[in-house]
């Protein structure tokens, strides 16, 4: 039988370890606080955005919203971003996107305080995980890749030498996920494969450890995966339920694959909890380091 790797009982645990720790912080007179900035009414955001402040409430985190129009300008959006950044009750805070068409993201994540970057994505935090490889982090990191490394430690599978295929090479999990598995602390051997790689099956087939982030369906089928394989499905695809026409959410891994594997994320149930919690962790210990309870 493979190891189910359960990324929504690990977030709940995440989570009742976080409550311990704000609680301690209130008793400084400390309340972490995140802050959201949502533009426009994207049902998937809206959705994900409503999700993070529930788990704000749960660990005794303030939530702190900010929601524009989709027509706002993107000097309207920076006036929030001013704002959180000026803001002593906002300990860090995210810009959710996609942002409607017209809108220079990479401007708007420019104006974040990087003190403040709650996704970790911020070009000054990504900057840090480049050029550290080893020691214990001091800036935020990337919520989804940090997220599959507690997932992966917490079920005992090792990753010190082990060979990891990446597929995919967004900025937000594929290139930042080969950067933290390169750290000397995790020492993993990674492979990145996209769409202008040859032979991609072989890569696949010959990895310890398969991440796809790739966000199409059912991509990773049983003939490319090897028996010992460890399977993590980061990928979000919405696809037509066949019986009820309903949408509901793929990852990029076939189920069928989930029999022939060591161990495998569900999707969803594995790494999306495991993302929101990586989320309150960085606004935690961005409280904890402006408390001066860390280094």
């Amino acid at each position: 039988m493979a190891i189910i790797l359960d990324g929504k009982g690990l977030a709940e645990s995440v989570r009742r370890d976080l409550a311990q720790r704000v609680s301690r912080l209130r008793a400084m007179g400390v309340t972490p606080g995140l802050g959201t900035v949502l533009v426009g009414q994207d049902p998937g955001s809206m959705k994900y955005v409503a999700g993070k402040h529930r788990d704000c409430e749960q660990v005794g985190i303030a939530s702190i919203r900010h929601e524009l129009p989709a027509d706002a300008t993107q000097e309207e959006i920076l006036d929030v971003v001013r704002a959180l950044n000026a803001d002593d009750a906002c300990t860090g805070y995210i810009v959710q996107l996609p942002l409607p068409r017209g809108v220079d993201q990479h401007a708007v994540i420019d104006a974040i305080d990087p003190a403040k970057d709650a996704d970790g994505m911020h070009p000054t935090n990504l900057g840090q995980l480049v050029l550290h490889v080893d020691g214990e982090p001091r800036t935020p990191l990337p919520c989804t890749p940090r997220g599959v490394l507690v997932l992966l430690r917490h079920y005992g599978i090792e990753l010190d030498g082990a060979d990891v295929c990446v597929l995919g090479r967004g900025i937000t999990i594929g290139r930042t996920m080969g950067l933290m598995l390169g750290r000397r602390d995790v020492n993993a051997t990674v492979t990145q494969c996209h769409t202008g790689t040859k032979d991609m099956v072989d890569y696949v087939r010959r990895a310890d450890v398969v991440i796809a982030a790739v966000g199409r369906a059912g991509f990773v089928t049983p003939s490319m995966v090897g028996d010992d394989a460890v399977l993590v499905d980061v990928g979000v695809s919405r696809v037509a339920d066949p019986d009820t026409g309903r949408m509901r959410v793929r990852g990029d891994v076939d189920p069928a694959c989930h029999s022939k594997v060591r161990a495998y994320s569900p999707n969803p149930g594995g790494v999306g909890p495991m993302t929101r919690a990586m989320l309150l962790a960085n606004v935690v210990e961005m409280a904890e380091r402006k408390a001066g309870l860390s280094a």
